[in-house]
């Protein structure tokens, strides 16, 4: 076998991987993860159970591959956020229903004891509450203009976001999710175009 002929296999490979994980993510959006099955994807990418196992051996294994997407897609960038960022951030969102969609079936999910996705959005949210907190910092220093401290206001940031991709969910002809959060951002004290 030929370099170009491995190479081609390794491509053909990773594409097929990553049409599962997005046969995954519309499965787990649609039935939540616990009512996902493997088969229910393989059928959807046309391949056999046993097909897809080839590729990920397990359902906790495709149920990292598609947290790691889902990461992937939402990379902060190496510069620093800042608040006004933020807002843009939840547009982007309110592009992409079936990931939110996605993401907030498996975060309701993981609640319960022994879900395999539990540990990463604890550990997620340790983060995500951490890079908020250095966030509010650096825009208003020690204390926001409403007098709380970044770090007891960078949880209430990270409810407001996600609490806002729930209703917009339910009924997204209701909730303006990118408003309501540049409105969120003015009660922080966020001047706000």
């Amino acid at each position: 076998m030929s370099y170009g002929d491995v190479m081609n296999a390794r491509v053909r490979s990773e594409e097929r991987r990553a049409e599962i994980v997005g046969a995954a993510l519309e499965v787990i959006a649609e039935r939540g993860y616990r009512g996902a099955s493997l088969a229910a994807v393989a059928e959807r990418v046309g391949l056999t159970q046993q097909g897809l196992l080839h590729y990920f051996p397990t359902k906790d294994a495709l149920l990292v591959a598609v947290l790691q997407e889902r990461d992937r897609w939402d990379a902060v960038p190496d510069t620093r956020w800042r608040v006004d960022l933020l807002a843009s951030l939840v547009e982007y969102n309110a592009m992409r229903p079936a990931i939110i969609q996605t993401f907030s079936a498996l975060l309701g999910e993981s609640v319960t004891e022994g879900h395999p996705a539990r540990s990463y959005f604890t550990q997620r949210y340790a983060q995500v509450r951490a890079t908020m907190t250095e966030v509010l910092r650096a825009e208003y220093g020690d204390r926001l203009p409403n007098g709380l401290t970044p770090e007891h206001t960078a949880p209430l940031l990270v409810a407001v976001m996600d609490g806002l991709q729930y209703q917009w969910l339910l009924d997204p002809e209701s909730v303006d999710m990118p408003g309501a959060f540049r409105d969120f951002l003015r009660l922080l004290g966020e001047p706000v175009e």
